[in-house]
Parts: structure tokens; C-alpha cells; sequence
């Protein structure tokens, strides 16, 4: 459209460019994110470049494909039953039920954790393999909950096993351990294992 216009001043002609301008759709990422979704920009060298993006190919395929186990031992695992059905299907979410925690990546731990259930739940936690996150549900899970003063409940799982996310209520619903499980999954974009034994 320009070269049609010809002699015409150059202020005018950038008017005219402005104006007939189509406006584009967004490209921008969110704010901290690359064109490609990656966390990881501050890259200095090709090297690092690289194991930042072999860290994002790691990261999606890990946070895509969450095959956790179900240790639940109270009322809470009603929610998480009901978060599997197919109201709210968390198939869809790349989260896949396993029944042996030599094949999980995740495990739910919902309802009242006793001493004599303590050491089964670390022998658990042990026999994943590594890459593991675990998913602390409702409050019995989280501190002891309504059975926080009795003898025989640990106050909290994160006492025997490292938690990565809490989700709390009593019982949590399924809409928050979808929102749980979206969370482990912003965190699990965010690692950088590759780039930690590329830096020693």
C-alpha cells in the first residue's frame, strides 16, 4: 500500500501505516515464560541452551503423564474416587491411576495417617521410583485434623514423607484436588535437573 502512495509526506505515510495495520493476535507468553512456554530464558551459551530446552522436553513429558497411586485411608478418598469419574475425568490431565508403586510417580495420600500405618506409608513412598511428588489431601493428611490430639494419629504425613503439595478441607473437594494436581504440575514444569548437572 505504500509504494502506491507516492510523494506523499513521510508522517503521513506512517499514519497510514498505523492505521491500516490489522491487529495481530497476542504472541506474547505470560510474564517469566518464552515463546515456548519455558521458564528457562537466561540461557548464555548454545550449551545451556540446549539442556534448557532437553530440561523443557523432560518436564512436559513428566507433568503429562502423572501416574499416581491411591494410599487412601479415610473419608478423603471418596473425593479422590470422585475426582477419577468422569465429571471431572483426570484422565483428560494426563493422570492415570497404577496399582504398584514401582510403576507411580504420585501418590495421593488422603485421610488420617496413624503410627502403626506410618512406616507402610514410607515403605511406599520407598519403593517408587525417582521423579516422585506426593499430594498431601484433606486436613488429617496435612496436620492431624479433626484427630490431632489422639495417641495413635501422626500429626500430618510430611512428618514420615516429603510432601510436594497440600490440599486442604474436610474432605477436600474433587475440584481442589484437580486444582492440587494443576499445581504439581506448574511445579514439575519448573525443574531443572538437566540444567544442575549441566552447571557441575
Amino acid at each position: 500500500m505504500l509504494s502506491r502512495v507516492a510523494g506523499a509526506p513521510t508522517a503521513a505515510l506512517a499514519r497510514l501505516a498505523s492505521t491500516q495495520a490489522t491487529p495481530a493476535l497476542s504472541s506474547e507468553a505470560p510474564k517469566g515464560m518464552g515463546k515456548t512456554g519455558t521458564p528457562f530464558l537466561n540461557t548464555s551459551s548454545a550449551g545451556e541452551y540446549a539442556v534448557a530446552r532437553l530440561d523443557d522436553v523432560m518436564n512436559m513429558a513428566q507433568r503429562t503423564s502423572i501416574w499416581p497411586l491411591t494410599f487412601g485411608l479415610a473419608c478423603c478418598a471418596v473425593e479422590m474416587m470422585h475426582f477419577a469419574a468422569p465429571r471431572y475425568d483426570m484422565d483428560r490431565y494426563g493422570v492415570v491411576f497404577r496399582a504398584s508403586p514401582r510403576q507411580c510417580d504420585l501418590i495421593f495420600v488422603a485421610g488420617t495417617v496413624t503410627n502403626k500405618m506410618a512406616p507402610a506409608l514410607r515403605r511406599v513412598y520407598d519403593q517408587m521410583p525417582e521423579a516422585k511428588w506426593v499430594i498431601s489431601m484433606g486436613s488429617c493428611a496435612n496436620g492431624g485434623g479433626y484427630y490431632h490430639y489422639a495417641y495413635s494419629v501422626l500429626r500430618g504425613a510430611d512428618r514420615v514423607i516429603p510432601v510436594d503439595i497440600y490440599v486442604p478441607g474436610c474432605p477436600p473437594t474433587a475440584e481442589a484436588l484437580l486444582y492440587g494436581v494443576l499445581q504439581l504440575q506448574k511445579k514439575i514444569k519448573r525443574k531443572r535437573e538437566a540444567q544442575l548437572w549441566y552447571r557441575r
